[in-house]
């Protein structure tokens, strides 16, 4: 697939302010500081669609953007993040939730991981409430550029394993650096691949 426009549309604090549209939906989320605007401006072509920042937790509001004109890419907010209030948390979480449960345009929730660190129990919990409620999603290894080759490949296996113990078929899964680019067209041909079975039913 190749991008060729990508614009933001609009950012919806509730799932009920977003878009009212068929087209459908690719969400991205993980938890804070895990690389998530810098892959989003990877996979788009465009280096400031999703706001980088070096202060974790910057996204607080469901972004949509549109994507050659006929999908959507959706920025969801960061999960994990210490330093927010009871009540933000219980906000960020209730959004979250919402768009995931209510959302029926949303085609697969892509959740990142950090491929330089085991698994955290926030990511496994999710991963978790992802399986209970039969969401369709993929796991995407993020940073594979911090790593060597053998180091990159230990983690994700040891990862694999862990989701091994609950779950008879795993997830697809991919492997990413925003760097160097590696798992863009992975990714987009994915996206492409169920976007041409959802015009198909």
């Amino acid at each position: 697939m190749q991008i060729k426009t990508a614009e933001f549309v609009i950012s919806s604090a509730r799932v009920d302010q977003c878009p009212q549209s068929p087209f459908p939906e690719y969400a991205f989320i993980g938890r804070s500081n895990v690389g998530k605007s810098s892959l989003i401006n990877m996979l788009t072509n465009h280096s400031k669609l999703a706001k980088t920042s070096a202060t974790p937790g910057k996204t607080l509001l469901i972004n949509h953007f549109l994507v050659n004109k006929q999908w959507y890419l959706v920025d969801l907010p960061g999960y994990g993040f210490a330093r927010r209030s009871k009540t933000e948390t219980e906000n960020l979480r209730k959004m979250i939730t919402g768009y995931i449960l209510m959302r029926e345009q949303m085609a697969n929730l892509f959740l990142l991981i950090d491929s330089r660190h085991k698994p955290q129990k926030n990511d496994l919990d999710f991963i978790e409430f992802l399986g209970n409620n039969e969401i369709p999603f993929s796991i995407v290894f993020t940073k594979a550029d911090k790593l060597s080759r053998s180091s990159l490949n230990l983690n994700v296996k040891r990862y694999l394993q862990v989701l091994e113990e609950q779950w008879e078929v795993l997830p697809p899964y991919f492997i990413t650096s925003a760097e160097s680019k590696l798992g863009k067209e992975d990714i987009l041909d994915y996206i492409e691949k169920i976007n041409a079975t959802l015009q198909n039913e």
